[in-house]
């Protein structure tokens, strides 16, 4: 410590650069600590690199602490107390500090707040200019809203401060991601209102070259919410069962040039995601507009494939107009299956009946399905005739949904995957064990989560723009 306060370059260096000046004290206690640190370690024979990895993580976080802090107040000091929104120069001015939690800990800044006429209210200019309103930095809410997305809010809570130092309470945390998730909401309206709006509201956003061809698929699951806390009881005295489990509408979006094959397997590079609670009208309205970034308007072919759910190919013949529609193949081999174990006892035979239907299907011959599926159900008795008959119907009704010869041979996917895989994928963190949401709650953490699954991030926190998410 003795010999950095006698280094003539470090005083050097504070007078070229006078905001060093203000931070000068806690640099120097910083310098000795990492000095104290590194003798103990290499005087410690036994020790790996854990404990001084450990040692200097608190006396990181103080000095950025006092480096954010300082740069924060002079910052504060040079904002004009002007209304954030309208520009008025605001009344009844005073200087308050507060504290602000920020990445390397608690600071605190004293900040002109006033009243402005026009807008009948008080503000704070230097919140708004600082990313400060509500207490915590950016860096803070953004890290807050990222771990809350992949785990519960109790154990996201221990994880972050143990990886990032940042300690904020359960409920806190909890407060930090609703105000988020509320942003996100907001954002995501706005976001879509100008991507269908087309023109340069939709070239200002994330938008890829267009492909070929676009491939959509739509499903959905359920989620759990208390939709009647406390009520549970009184609803079942009046012979009502309480509705736990809600339906939640997703959707992906990517270009057949985004879909690689290795190693024999089908991979998707880049694409799209919607999920949301608010209904079927909500999901149309949001996966068009991720369609359009995607390069709906000037893509070529457009392919939407489902399983048949009638709700889809309402969506399809609304927002995708002149899209093939194709019924996802492996739900159909499903209801051959089903009619397959009536017609046969023997699973052998079964098996290979179900393999012949499937290889007609896949050579354009959904019409031999059909009639091999009436041919046999002749001889059943009434029961499993009406068996066999409810799957002949659902293979008539999506027999114009099935030219798997021809997207077979244009490369493209047959069967619904990709939309499986994304469900599984949200309800990872919205279906673990214990978990009941508010609607309000899964469907501002959702869309949370969506705007790290589409890349753009940066559109919630900008600070974040350098930082690829894709790879989630």
């Amino acid at each position: 410590m003795n010999d950095i306060d006698q280094t003539g370059n470090f005083d050097s260096v504070i007078r070229k650069h006078p905001f060093l000046a203000e931070i000068a004290v806690a640099v120097r206690v910083f310098l000795g600590q990492i000095a104290d640190s590194v003798t103990q370690f290499k005087a410690s024979a036994n020790a790996n690199l854990g404990p001084l990895e450990e040692s200097l993580d608190e006396p990181l976080r103080k000095l950025k602490a006092s480096i954010i802090e300082q740069a924060a107040q002079q910052k504060s000091n040079s904002i004009p107390p002007n209304c954030p929104d309208c520009e008025t120069k605001l009344v009844q001015r005073r200087q308050v500090s507060r504290e602000f939690t920020v990445g390397g800990g608690a600071i605190n800044v004293k900040r002109p707040i006033g009243f402005c006429r026009r807008c009948d209210r008080s503000c704070c200019p230097a919140d708004r200019a600082l990313g400060l309103e509500g207490g915590y930095s950016p860096l803070v809410q953004e890290m807050a809203a990222l771990f809350v997305s992949k785990v519960p809010v109790a154990e996201a809570s221990v994880v972050m401060r143990r990886a990032t130092g940042i300690a904020l309470p359960a409920a806190t945390l909890d407060r930090v991601v609703k105000r988020v998730a509320q942003k996100a909401v907001e954002t995501r309206k706005q976001a879509d209102q100008e991507a269908r709006a087309g023109g340069e509201a939709l070239a200002r956003q994330s938008v890829i070259q267009a492909p070929e061809t676009l491939i959509i698929l739509m499903d959905d699951w359920n989620i759990r919410e208390r939709s009647h806390w406390g009520e549970a009881e009184k609803l079942r005295k009046k012979g009502e069962e309480p509705k736990h489990w809600h339906w939640v509408w997703t959707g992906t979006v990517f270009g057949l040039d985004k879909r690689l094959k290795k190693k024999g397997r089908a991979k998707i590079s880049h694409r799209g995601y919607v999920a949301t609670r608010e209904g079927v009208g909500a999901l149309s309205e949001q996966l068009h507009a991720e369609a359009l970034r995607q390069g709906l308007g000037r893509a070529k072919r457009v392919v939407v494939i489902a399983d048949g759910a009638a709700w889809i190919w309402n969506v399809a013949a609304d927002r995708f107009q002149g899209a093939v529609q194709r019924v996802d193949i492996f739900h159909v081999k499903q209801h051959l299956w089903v009619a397959a174990r009536e017609l046969y006892p023997d699973p052998a035979q079964a098996a290979q009946w179900v393999k012949k239907m499937k290889n007609n299907l896949k050579r354009g011959r959904a019409g031999k399905v059909v009639s091999s599926l009436e041919e046999a159900a002749k001889e059943l008795p009434g029961p499993a005739k009406g068996l066999v008959a409810k799957q002949m119907a659902y293979i008539k009704e999506h027999e114009s949904r099935m030219d798997y010869a021809k997207g077979i041979a244009r490369g493209e996917p047959i069967g619904s995957g990709a939309i499986e895989s994304t469900c599984q994928q949200y309800q990872c963190r919205f279906k673990r064990t214990g978990q009941f949401w508010t609607k309000e709650g899964d469907e501002g953490l959702m869309c949370v989560e969506t705007f790290w699954r589409n890349n753009r991030w940066a559109s919630l926190f900008p600070h974040a723009a350098a930082a690829d998410s894709s790879k989630n």
